[in-house]
């Protein structure tokens, strides 16, 4: 066998690792054997080259949903052991934390159980964070409330936390999506099982796609299974899919493993019936009528929520990016304004719901809300970007900062009569998923002045809620020095953006 991580898992289950923690806080992480550094990641840390010492910690936040009290608890962690206190929301609803010591892993996981978070499966052949409407339960126009399918499911896979031998050693990672909402806010599409509401017979339920990829060897939409199923049977076929692919996946060259080479090999025919098989009875047909009805909402700013007099506020976080001290504010705010709870979305922003009427101004006047905003320029609006090469040792160029920087000077310059959607990847793994962006940016190396510097591949088109498409290759190694002014040609010619100085000059004349 080939796979050196399947290597690995036979000597040792990557779930092991979980009883040694101790172990390694006392021993240091100089002296962890390089197996036990790629085991590490079942449990959540990830080691970086790029930081060596300082650890990433990535969680489990089910549907994005947290509590201030957990969101407290991270802010105090970060100040007490972090040495840049800072923590990203990913585009999987999720938070990593960054520059934590493997040294201090003992007393940093029992605080986050305490307050009933945990790490467990995050990394590696194990099923990520279950993504779901981050507005479940909010939305006026919703069909079903995801929050208890997504939870169900999560702790299927993870045994309640506790881990799940069985599920955790998957031939490769996989990814859950659940949309209860009229306008695929999980984007069913990009993930290996995707549920899409729909109604069959008078019953409310979800089709079913699967497949959906997004990586350095291919990007793949998800493919219908061909199946409806009701609510209460989500988390049992999901758990069907996932026993398939653990018994029939490919583990040979690890850029082969992933369930849709799977589908590749069999056909969805007779994927389907050996998911069927697994699921233990017969499976309905996917319905006609499905409820994705609309484009997509990034929910930055004041909506009404279902409940009368009730808001819940979105607040867009600059490249997801969030210091403890911010987080210890933006529990406050949820505990002043709202009932405790806060929410993530895949577009890196949080949402704080459940503000009352009587409370809403004073909530919009808070200083947090000036970094934070509500109502951010319309390009700052739609910017997403993975972690880059500050911390990732697979990123071939930096893109947080570079991106965060480009496109304030480009919002200064230019006005968007709507919001653009740019996101930023820095190697073709597309953890910032830039294939459904309207503008989407792949980090590679390119030719400047016959130096090789950081460029970027640009993709152009996708589409996300109603009709999703994936972006297609418009150019390949563009500089980044040459960015500004490419990206500048694109937003006038391909979206309406005006140049600011102009506009002006004619208001006046």
């Amino acid at each position: 066998m080939s796979n050196p991580i399947e290597k690995i898992k036979e000597v040792k289950p990557g779930l092991a690792v979980r009883h040694e923690l101790a172990h390694f806080a006392a021993i240091g992480w100089e002296a962890i054997p390089k197996d036990d550094l790629e085991r590490l990641k079942w449990v959540g840390w990830f080691f970086r080259k790029k930081t060596p010492g300082r650890w990433m910690v990535r969680l489990r936040a089910p549907n994005g949903i947290i509590s201030s009290q957990q969101m407290r608890a991270l802010g105090e962690l970060l100040q007490e052991f972090s040495d840049v206190q800072q923590l990203d929301i990913t585009t999987r609803q999720n938070i990593e934390l960054r520059g934590l010591r493997i040294e201090d892993i003992v007393e940093i996981m029992g605080r986050l159980e305490t307050v009933g978070l945990t790490t467990i499966q995050s990394g590696m052949d194990n099923v990520r964070n279950v993504v779901g409407s981050p507005v479940a339960g909010l939305d006026p126009s919703e069909v079903i409330d995801v929050r208890p399918l997504t939870l169900e499911i999560d702790n299927l896979i993870t045994n309640y936390g506790k881990g799940n031998e069985r599920l955790s050693n998957l031939p490769r990672k996989f990814n859950i999506s659940i949309t209860g909402d009229r306008e695929n806010s999980a984007h069913a599409e990009i993930n290996d099982i995707g549920f899409i509401p729909a109604a069959q017979d008078g019953a409310v339920g979800f089709n079913v796609l699967v497949g959906g990829v997004l990586n350095a060897q291919r990007a793949t939409p998800a493919i219908p299974l061909n199946c409806f199923v009701l609510p209460e049977q989500v988390a049992p076929l999901s758990v069907a899919i996932l026993d398939v692919f653990h018994d029939f996946g490919v583990r040979d060259a690890r850029t082969k493993t992933r369930m849709m080479h799977l589908i590749d090999d069999w056909g969805i025919e007779k994927f389907r019936q050996e998911v069927e098989k697994a699921f233990g009875e017969p499976l309905a047909p996917q319905s006609d009528h499905e409820f994705i009805d609309y484009a997509k909402r990034d929910h930055v700013g004041v909506h009404h929520q279902k409940q009368p007099g009730y808001y819940f506020v979105g607040l867009h976080v600059p490249i997801g990016r969030i210091y403890g001290d911010r987080a210890l504010e933006l529990a406050r705010l949820a505990d002043q304004y709202g009932t405790g709870e806060i929410r993530l979305t895949v577009e890196q922003s949080v949402l704080i719901p459940h503000v009352h009427e009587r409370h809403l101004n004073q909530l919009l006047a808070e200083s947090l809300l000036q970094e934070f905003s509500p109502n951010p320029d319309p390009l700052l609006r739609g910017l997403v970007s993975c972690t880059g090469a500050q911390f990732c040792n697979l990123a071939i160029i930096e893109t947080k900062e570079r991106a965060l920087k480009l496109t304030q000077a480009l919002a200064e310059e230019l006005y968007l009569p709507h919001p653009v959607r740019i996101h930023w990847s820095g190697c073709p793994n597309s953890c910032g998923q830039p294939q459904i962006g309207d503008i989407g940016l792949i980090g590679t190396k390119a030719k400047f002045n016959g130096q090789t510097v950081d460029g970027v591949n640009i993709l152009m088109g996708g589409k996300v809620g109603k009709d999703s498409k994936l972006a297609e290759l418009v150019y390949e190694k563009v500089p980044c020095e040459e960015l500004p002014s490419v990206l500048k040609s694109l937003l006038i010619e391909h979206f309406g953006a005006e140049v600011r100085e102009q506009l002006e000059q004619l208001e006046a004349s």
